[in-house]
């Protein structure tokens, strides 16, 4: 499966640059996104891979936050990410 990185983790002071907004291709509801919780997510950066896992989904749209083990820097918005059974 691909997605696509929307945005960090946001508060009204803070921004989380370890967790990020995926909305992925064919999740269209909560209840699928839940079937998401705990697959591994796969970033490519600069040839450099990152690796993130599920949290939990995020709204009712079927987006799902992630969460790697390092910060990312602006740089990764909108970059597609593989989500691996």
């Amino acid at each position: 499966m691909e997605g696509t990185i929307l945005n960090f983790r946001l508060s009204r002071h803070n921004k989380n640059q370890n967790q990020v907004i995926v909305e992925v291709d064919g999740i269209v509801s909560r209840e699928d996104a839940k079937k998401l919780i705990g697959k591994k997510v796969i970033l490519e950066i600069n040839g450099k891979k990152k690796i993130g896992k599920v949290m939990r989904p995020h709204g009712n749209k079927g987006r799902v936050l992630v969460r790697f083990r390092s910060g990312l820097s602006g740089y990764v918005l909108m970059k597609k990410v593989i989500i691996e059974d």
